[in-house]
């Protein structure tokens, strides 16, 4: 007789045979994190079809025939992302719209507009807090009416960090506060939309949950020093990002939720005019983004360097006072890009918790366990402690560990 994993194996690949494949679209798939979600789709079995969207039709192309292994069609549509009827044509005859196109503050909005109209469900990697803000307000009760499930935020941070934080949520009766720590490295790759991202973050008001209202606080007005693992005590600073956004809607009853950013060497070039005002001139931000491309063209072969992301996760279990603390170093590309594919093809399957359509988060409607193991299977492990010896979930403990930062999961890939 056959054992029975033989025999579930062979029953799940005939629902595999049986099941029209996915049909995906990836704008801004010809770009940094784009692509690396883009390979990774194309060697999905259940996807069907891979459309790189992307202005730059070269690069798409050149992606494409790097990618196509008969597996799977990938197809090139050119695009712009400032034509509606072009976003709108791209999209239909697909099962998700996936996004990577920065910065989001311009084409988070229309993009999902253009996903409604459509008629398919989207999933982006969207970090900025002000268009998470938009589309949570603009577009949930269009999304609701149509059916669509739109999800904001399926990157990194944002995206690894909120599935954590209602990885922890399930192990608490009630969460109080999120604080959510990254050190990104000025050479951790992405070129100019990246950096553009950066000078973006650090200008003006930006939102914070404090005393379980919405705030607006001057960006890099707050510094603090945060322990991270391999990288040790790095300053960072107070800075815009959607996490602030979207976990109150989903936690209502939260009473904090922050967000701080450092970048190491270097920081303080740009912590200092930021606090001056001047990245909220448009002039400003464009001559820096271009001066500080050009530097990094001029080691064009070195590899990215990786980061490290800290989630401290503050709340109540038994009437106890709970700390749980995640950390997780990574390459931006990679754990960015493959967080879009696995959420998009969790999407496509219809595996999410939420029920009917609107716009999420992705603490709202993915399951931690099942998009952590994803993430596992593809080389980005979860650990419980800042050394990263203990994997998550060896120890079951629902408690949690007292204030002293010696606990935690972090997110590492080779």
């Amino acid at each position: 007789m056959w054992p029975q994993t033989a025999f579930k194996r062979l029953a799940l690949a005939c629902e595999l045979w049986e099941r029209p494949g996915m049909r995906v679209v990836v704008f801004g798939g010809a770009g940094d994190v784009g692509s690396r979600a883009v390979e990774d789709l194309t060697q999905s079995d259940d996807v069907e079809l891979v459309t790189i969207a992307d202005s730059n039709e070269d690069a798409a192309k050149a992606l494409a025939r790097r990618v196509g292994s008969g597996r799977n069609q990938v197809r090139v549509v050119p695009v712009d992302a400032r034509v509606h009827d072009e976003l709108v044509a791209a999209m239909k005859g697909h099962d998700v719209a996936a996004s990577a196109l920065g910065p989001f503050f311009m084409f988070e909005a229309p993009l999902v507009r253009a996903a409604i109209e459509a008629g398919v469900d989207y999933a982006s990697v969207c970090d900025d807090w002000s268009a998470a803000e938009k589309v949570l307000d603009d577009f949930d009760e269009a999304a609701k009416v149509s059916g669509r499930t739109i999800l904001t935020g399926l990157g990194a941070s944002p995206g690894i960090t909120n599935v954590g934080v209602r990885y922890f949520a399930n192990r608490l009766d009630r969460v109080r506060r999120v604080d959510v720590s990254v050190y990104q490295p000025l050479n951790a790759g992405g070129g100019e939309a990246v950096f553009r991202h950066m000078l973006f973050i650090m200008s003006g008001e930006v939102a914070v949950w404090r005393d379980g209202r919405a705030m607006r606080v001057p960006a890099c007005s707050e510094e603090r020093t945060v322990e991270f693992p391999r990288f040790g005590p790095l300053k960072v600073w107070n800075m815009g990002h959607a996490e602030p956004v979207t976990v109150p809607r989903f936690f209502p009853d939260i009473e904090a939720v922050n967000f701080y950013m450092g970048y190491g060497k270097g920081s303080r070039l740009f912590v200092a005019p930021a606090r001056l005002g001047l990245f909220a001139n448009k002039a400003v931000t464009e001559a820096t983004v271009k001066l500080i491309g050009r530097i990094e063209r001029l080691a064009p072969d070195s590899a990215p360097a990786p980061g490290a992301v800290r989630l401290d996760v503050m709340g109540e279990k038994d009437g106890a006072e709970v700390h749980h603390m995640a950390c997780g170093i990574g390459e931006m590309r990679a754990t960015t890009g493959l967080s879009l594919s696995i959420g998009t093809q969790m999407l496509a399957r219809g595996q999410t918790t939420s029920v009917g359509g609107g716009v999420f988060g992705p603490e709202a409607c993915l399951d931690p366990e099942a998009f952590l193991a994803s993430l596992q299977e593809k080389g980005i492990e979860a650990y419980e402690d800042l050394a990263m010896s203990r994997p998550l979930g060896a120890t079951q403990s629902t408690h949690g560990a007292p204030t002293n930062n010696s606990r935690g999961a972090s997110v590492r890939n080779p």
